[in-house]
């Protein structure tokens, strides 16, 4: 049997749909807007978590205690969450900048 050890996937959760019967009462503006903070502080940690690890990594491989595939692959995953992240806060420029100039 083969199995895919590239890939850490025992902290991944699979995503879950709420139902409207399962909700009791609805946020407020003010409690969506601290969880989409803490929703964005979580994410931003994350992306400097695997910044962290990937410099781990390289000091490790430097010393002799890592292989380059593992280096390459925490780079790699590094890089594109970094990369997600400036698209995501220029996607937010936008939207706020767009409705900036939106006259009323």
């Amino acid at each position: 049997m083969i199995q895919n050890n590239m890939f850490n996937t025992q902290g991944v959760q699979p995503l879950q749909m709420k139902s409207a019967a399962t909700e009791n009462k609805p946020s407020t503006p003010a409690e969506s807007i601290q969880s989409f903070g803490t929703y964005l502080q979580n994410a931003l940690g994350s992306v400097a978590a695997q910044e962290t690890q990937a410099h781990e990594m390289s000091n490790q491989f430097l010393v002799g205690k890592a292989n380059v595939d593992q280096v390459l692959i925490a780079s790699e995953q590094a890089l594109l969450s970094l990369q997600l992240t400036t698209q995501v806060r220029n996607k937010v420029v936008e939207a706020y900048q767009e409705v900036m100039r939106t006259q009323l």
